[in-house]
């Protein structure tokens, strides 16, 4: 009996671990929406959508300190209204922001397209579209 709540708590206990894993990374037909986020792999840069007075953006902060320090906007030229946006990656490699009517906001440009595309959150902040067999 004992063996076996053993058992039970590391199951428990690797669940709860996994889920809380933190994804870095988008993949083709998967979307990103508003109040979704990408987490760099230590947790050093957070890729979502946040508000201002002027409306929800899509853009890359650290994650500390506290207060957000935001150091990339896709859509600083075009806010979108409340809960609005989603974020895709298409199978050419190409990323791009989506209003509620599906219209491009932004997009990435790519000089070539990937295979198998993957978009990461790198430690260093940056967002790059890579092709999943060279990951």
């Amino acid at each position: 009996m004992e063996g076996r709540l053993r058992v039970l708590i590391c199951l428990i206990s690797f669940s709860i671990i996994s889920g809380a894993a933190a994804v870095d990374t988008i993949v083709p037909n998967k979307s990103m929406k508003n109040g979704e986020t990408l987490v760099s792999s230590k947790g050093r840069f957070e890729l979502g959508f946040f508000r201002r007075s002027k409306g929800q953006y899509l853009g890359i902060w650290y994650t500390k300190p506290a207060t957000q320090t935001v150091v990339w906007v896709a859509n600083r030229e075009n806010p979108l209204s409340a809960g609005e946006g989603v974020l895709v990656l298409n199978s050419k490699g190409t990323l791009a922001l989506l209003n509620r009517t599906k219209g491009v906001v932004w997009s990435s440009n790519t000089s070539r397209s990937a295979e198998r595309p993957v978009a990461r959150l790198l430690e260093s902040g940056n967002l790059v579209v890579q092709d999943e067999k060279n990951i």
